[in-house]
């Protein structure tokens, strides 16, 4: 007797529909109401710290049931100045089944951490928006802003125009290298100032920036600004919204480096003051009015990163993808 446990690389995660938009879309749905009938949980993070400079690694532990019926952690290593020409960002999430904790499998997941975001911001822009989105200003050209563009491409091939900016122009050329085959035109911007003057319905920034791009006047009546990035939002930005949406609000507004969390700790905003979470927009129907300026900020959170490779593991033992390795292997002790 032996459980294998199921190893995918990136490649094969991909080709399983791991970053397929559509499917991380429902996925997302449905772990969501999951949240809210109790049959999902998000423990706190924990992190150990590396001797690359700046570097940490998080343990970001989930519960999720129903179709999914995994337990699991992604574990991803930050490693900002390692200069080794490894990514910055390296993840893997490991699943064990939820009703008995047999392991399952060990994926590459960068691509899923991307899929899920992604899927979250669709789930703003139809839920969350003051108005029918029609033009998007998307900010970033990394990892994010590329699984943005595919997401935008694949749920909301109605859109009018798509607007995009990045502060390293060619990082931008290279993202948009095939945007003619776009269901909609892609107008790119050299400044973000420039950008920012082009009419939008929703702004999508996803970048890295340290430090605020982001002022009050890219607020505007009847607009959506979703921050998917770190700090791009000024506090300022964030208080001139009339209503601030959430994906969730946890223990990580002690810790978290987002703006709104920030922002938090700095005595200028209050857990009250959230107007909705996603519960509330899928589940309970909460809905701006036309006028507001919605703020919603993403965290990212985990347990959508264990429903995805749930999904994604499953999918791989039908086909039998992977590497299976036997585990565990001989008679069960009694």
């Amino acid at each position: 007797m032996s459980a294998p446990l199921r190893v995918l690389n990136q490649a094969q995660v991909r080709a399983l529909g791991g970053e397929d938009p559509q499917q991380a879309f429902l996925d997302v749905v449905d772990t969501v109401h999951l949240l809210r009938q109790g049959a999902a949980s998000m423990p706190a993070e924990t992190h150990v710290g590396l001797d690359t400079p700046g570097g940490k690694v998080y343990a970001l532990p989930a519960r999720v049931g129903g179709r999914f019926n995994s337990t699991g952690v992604k574990w991803t290593a930050h490693r900002p100045d390692a200069g080794d020409g490894f990514p910055m960002a390296m993840t893997l999430t490991l699943l064990n089944r939820a009703d008995n904790g047999v392991p399952v499998g060990l994926l590459e997941s960068g691509g899923l951490t991307a899929a899920r975001t992604a899927a979250v911001s669709a789930v703003a822009l139809h839920y969350a928006a003051p108005r029918p989105v029609e033009r998007v200003l998307l900010l970033g050209a990394g990892m994010q802003a590329r699984a943005h563009l595919t997401m935008l491409q694949t749920l909301f091939p109605h859109l009018a125009q798509v607007t995009c900016w990045n502060r390293t122009p060619a990082h931008l050329t290279q993202m948009l290298v095939n945007a003619e085959r776009s269901p909609w035109p892609i107008v790119a911007k050299t400044t973000l100032q420039d950008a920012l003057r082009h009419p939008y319905d929703a702004l999508i920034s996803c970048t890295g920036s340290p430090t605020p791009i982001l002022a009050p006047d890219a607020m505007r009546d009847g607009t959506l600004l979703i921050q998917a990035g770190y700090h791009e939002a000024a506090f300022d930005t964030i208080r001139h919204a009339t209503q601030v949406v959430v994906d969730a609000w946890g223990d990580f507004c002690h810790t978290s480096a987002k703006s709104l969390f920030q922002m938090f700790r700095a005595g200028q905003f209050a857990e009250r003051q959230v107007a909705a979470d996603l519960t509330q927009l899928i589940v309970d129907g909460w809905r701006a009015t036309p006028d507001d300026r919605v703020y919603f900020s993403s965290f990212g959170l985990n347990v959508f990163d264990i429903a995805l490779a749930a999904r994604v593991l499953q999918q791989a033992a039908v086909s039998n993808t992977g590497t299976a390795l036997p585990l565990f292997t001989g008679s069960p002790l009694c």
